[in-house]
């Protein structure tokens, strides 16, 4: 499964973003793995899989906020 492959080394790259559009890059690359992990989850229900999204949302989320401007402390 090189999607699985792909979203676990995107997991594990360190999230450091100097740039306004490396943020918006990394946010629109997660959302995207999410999405087609989501594809493959409706197909065989892996509990792993849904494990694996959930992560990828966070960081997503932590993105998010840090381009919105907030404080990452702030939920």
């Amino acid at each position: 499964m090189e999607l699985i492959k792909k979203a676990l080394e995107f997991e594990t790259r360190k999230m450091r973003f100097p740039t306004t559009s490396d943020r918006v890059l990394a946010a629109r690359e997660a959302k995207s793995l999410i999405l087609s992990l989501n594809e493959i989850y409706k197909e065989n229900k892996d509990s792993e899989i849904m494990d694996l999204m959930k992560r990828l949302t966070t960081i997503k989320q932590r993105i998010e906020r840090r381009l919105k401007g907030k404080p990452l402390t702030a939920s």
